[in-house]
């Protein structure tokens, strides 16, 4: 038996090498091809086989010890083809150099001595786009062998969200159980098969979904290689990948009204919002004209309306407003001094806007509110060094949370050395400290409430700016309520 490799792939190669393709010939000289057409396996010679060239110059037949001589070939790079019945058609390459001569050899392989390849395989269960499948699925197909060959098979499974494509080998039988797949993706699969003589055969791809993530109820960014990927949890600490590592995708804000995330991507050097659905599909570009821009995109902040009507976000020293679906862009708000706007927060009643802003390295900081028609009408902060960040309003516009280093440190690199989470009070117009027990040598920063206001989350770190950032989160005032809830992980939303 023989390898149809031999003569399937090479026909197929070099007959779009050389027939579909435009070849120039150099008719400024000519040279001579010479060369013989055996038989594969005992090298006899095949008499009266036909040999031609693409693009063509003539074509002649080889004698009884299977030599044959093509004359007078114009100069140039060919595809010369050897037949006869009852043998596989053979193509060689060869390249005609003025006044020189081409040797070629062909094997010809005797067609009733090819070993035919196994069907396609056919792809029985799941049914194609099937939905909602456990985190096991039991794959089955079927294939067949005209000469009984031993088969075996090969499943290629890519993750439609990660693009991660996964390879099980080796499997004799014609089913094989996945276990531990993803909540919430689309799974393809494609079936190969071999007889370890002829090349693999491959059979349609077919895709199935896994059952929603449930209860997910946190958002965070995680780093992946170069780009920064985004998560959704739930209370148990199950996790699932909703963004490629092959985009860089951060600051995930969800919208319970409208069932969207609102994330930021960096695209062509500009950071845009973008939303997709909780499980990460239907991915659909907001901004476009006017990018997301601050001082560093790693302390930025956008904000949804609490209705999932509208988003705002900052370009520089401007605050704008647009409509989920992309239209009716608006310029609400610019700050009086060119200070960039580096963080917003839209209120539940969307009555007013908590805003921070700093100059281009992050300090000079102020924290004030404008309600809805651009007007200041509550100072929080100014005049303070050192960084500050994490606005996020209480549900009754009440209270404003917020970290600020209490060192006032200022850094090329934005460092903090002992940043703590505060609360701002509207009523009083006091500023307090929440103590959530951070130990000495760490910072809390990207403070959030959660859904209920009782508990805080956050991101915490060394203060050494390489040591691994994690999310924690505490219950206000209960001491020892300090805990960490997502490791290598930044950028919370508790939804």
């Amino acid at each position: 038996m023989y390898k149809i490799y031999k003569f399937s792939f090479f026909i197929l190669i070099l007959a779009l090498s050389y027939s579909c393709s435009e070849e120039t010939i150099d008719d400024t000289g000519f040279g001579t091809v010479t060369g013989r057409v055996v038989e594969a396996v005992t090298f006899e010679p095949i008499e009266n086989a036909r040999v031609s060239s693409n693009p063509n110059t003539s074509a002649v037949f080889t004698d009884e010890d299977g030599y044959f001589t093509i004359e007078n070939v114009p100069t140039g790079d060919y595809a010369f083809e050897a037949r006869k019945d009852g043998f596989i058609v053979k193509f060689e390459a060869g390249t005609v150099l003025k006044e020189l001569e081409t040797e070629l050899v062909f094997e010809l392989e005797p067609i009733e001595e090819i070993n035919q390849s196994p069907t396609v395989p056919e792809l029985l269960t799941p049914l194609d786009n099937a939905e909602d499948l456990s985190l096991s699925v039991n794959l089955t197909w079927q294939s067949t062998d005209a000469e009984d060959d031993e088969l075996t098979y090969k499943i290629s499974l890519r993750n439609d969200i990660t693009d991660e494509i996964t390879i099980y080998e080796d499997i004799t039988t014609t089913s094989y159980t996945l276990t531990s797949l993803n909540y919430s993706t689309k799974y393809f699969w494609q079936v190969s098969v071999s007889d370890g003589i002829n090349p693999e055969v491959n059979s349609l791809t077919q895709s199935f979904r896994t059952l929603e993530f449930p209860n997910a109820r946190y958002l965070f960014t995680r780093k992946i290689g170069d780009n920064n990927v985004i998560f959704t949890a739930d209370d148990a600490g199950n996790e699932l990948q909703i963004t490629s590592d092959a985009t860089n995708s951060f600051r995930p804000r969800k919208n319970i009204p409208a069932n969207k995330i609102a994330f930021l991507r960096t695209t062509g050097g500009q950071a845009h919002i973008y939303t997709m659905n909780p499980d990460g599909s239907d991915v659909f570009k907001v901004t476009a004209g006017i990018p997301a821009a601050g001082f560093n995109l790693d302390y930025y902040n956008f904000s949804w309306k609490n209705n999932g009507s509208q988003l705002i976000y900052s370009n520089f020293d401007k605050l704008y407003k647009i409509n989920a679906d992309g239209s009716g862009l608006e310029l609400i708000f610019q700050t009086p001094n060119g200070k960039f706007i580096s963080e917003c927060d839209w209120s539940v009643d969307s009555s007013i806007i908590a805003l921070k802003v700093n100059n281009l390295n992050g300090y000079e900081t102020e924290v004030y509110v404008i309600n809805s028609t651009g007007t200041v009408i509550e100072n929080v902060i100014s005049g303070t060094m050192g960084a500050i960040g994490g606005l996020h309003l209480s549900v009754t516009n009440s209270k404003l949370i917020f970290t600020r280093d209490i060192t006032g440190f200022e850094s090329f690199d934005y460092r903090q050395l002992d940043t703590r989470i505060f609360q701002y009070d509207f009523i009083t117009d006091l500023i307090t400290e929440i103590n959530v027990q951070k130990p000495a040598g760490f910072i809390d920063t990207d403070v959030r409430y959660s859904p209920t206001e009782a508990e805080l989350i956050f991101m915490s770190t060394a203060n050494d700016g390489i040591s691994q950032k994690n999310i924690l989160k505490y219950t206000i005032g209960v001491t020892g309520s300090r805990m960490e809830i997502f490791e290598n992980a930044i950028m919370p939303d508790w939804k």
